[in-house]
């Protein structure tokens, strides 16, 4: 599957974060779509496939963790990278305990956040 066929579901409640990061991966050559909160995200998730998730876990309503687990338990297998501003050792263990792939810091670093993203989508070598 090419790069420009991947699709992206990026979570944010902040939404010039999410206006930025959005370019930024749309420049790369994904397709991606925004949300502003897990229950948004949830019923995009119902309506269209996508390659891969990327979540802020600070939001209102329902926080990143709580989202995973949803998504955890209607969509397993997803690939879903967490973001947060307000990195704790807690979050982080629960994040990658739940399944998240990676767990980044925001600002994110597009250099770091391209390079996860390399191995999500890496085919596997048989």
């Amino acid at each position: 599957m090419s790069k420009q066929a991947k699709r992206i579901l990026l979570v944010d409640d902040e939404e010039n974060a999410r206006i930025a990061l959005s370019l930024l991966l749309s420049r790369e050559g994904y397709i991606v779509d925004t949300v502003s909160n897990g229950f948004e995200a949830l019923e995009h998730l119902r309506e269209h496939e996508v390659n891969l998730i990327v979540t802020d876990i600070n939001m209102p309503e329902m926080d990143g963790i709580c989202f995973l687990r949803e998504v955890n338990r209607c969509f397993p297998g997803s690939n879903v990278i967490m973001m947060t501003a307000y990195g704790g050792v807690e979050s982080y263990i629960e994040a990658i305990n739940l399944g998240a792939f990676e767990y980044i810091n925001k600002p994110v670093k597009i250099e770091e956040l391209k390079s996860i993203m390399t191995k999500i989508f890496q085919e596997p070598v048989h």
